[in-house]
């Protein structure tokens, strides 16, 4: 088992730019979001707490990758953005969320909610709950753990034609696994950032 801490200053590179359009952005920051931005330096924070990883096959040992401070992510030319005509991110709940109706609005209330939260600024609407028969997805049964799949890259394709025009995003919410291909066990998720488009399981 191996932990991966960060220290104050490692903090500080990663997530404050003198780039003069960032440099602006932090000026303008109330007392409250100066607050939360010097607690995130603080490796004790709750917002950046250490990573535990339990075995070389968990992600970040299995699949490294180059590290990205929030300049790197702020100038990256295939970054998308809000614009005035385009500032909604829309759920698209696909098939049941939980055993009982009332569970899954549940569910769907604390997911709205958050994103409202960390995506502040946006509005976050919910498309009309559909069964899976209507993505008109492939699915399988996994051979080894008999859990029924359906097909990311076909959900992709039904988010993307149900995608409103007002849509910053849609974002398709399941609690069926998912995989990506054949030769693929699962994954937890996938999106496609030309199409503004992702689901989640």
């Amino acid at each position: 088992m191996q932990i991966i801490r960060h220290s104050e200053q490692t903090l500080k590179t990663a997530l404050i730019s003198k780039n003069p359009v960032l440099v602006s952005q932090y000026e303008k920051l109330d007392a409250g979001e100066q607050r939360l931005m010097n607690e995130a330096f603080q490796p004790a924070s709750d917002l950046f707490g250490p990573i535990t990883l339990h075995s070389p096959s968990d992600w970040i040992t299995s699949h490294p990758e180059a590290p990205q401070d929030f300049e790197q992510f702020f100038s990256d030319p295939y970054r998308k953005i809000p614009s005035p005509d385009k500032r909604s991110i829309y759920i698209q709940s696909i098939g049941s969320l939980g055993n009982t109706r009332i569970i899954s609005e549940e569910y769907i209330k604390w997911l709205t909610g958050y994103c409202k939260a960390y995506f502040y600024g946006l509005r976050v609407k919910l498309l009309e709950p559909v069964p899976v028969s209507a993505t008109k997805c492939s699915f399988r049964v996994n051979e080894n753990t008999q859990n029924l799949q359906i097909h990311a890259g076909d959900i992709l394709k039904f988010l993307k034609k149900k995608k409103p025009e007002d849509a910053f995003c849609v974002v398709g919410i399941t609690m069926i696994d998912l995989y990506p291909r054949d030769s693929w066990n699962f994954v937890f998720g996938q999106a496609s950032l030309t199409d503004g488009t992702g689901e989640v399981d």
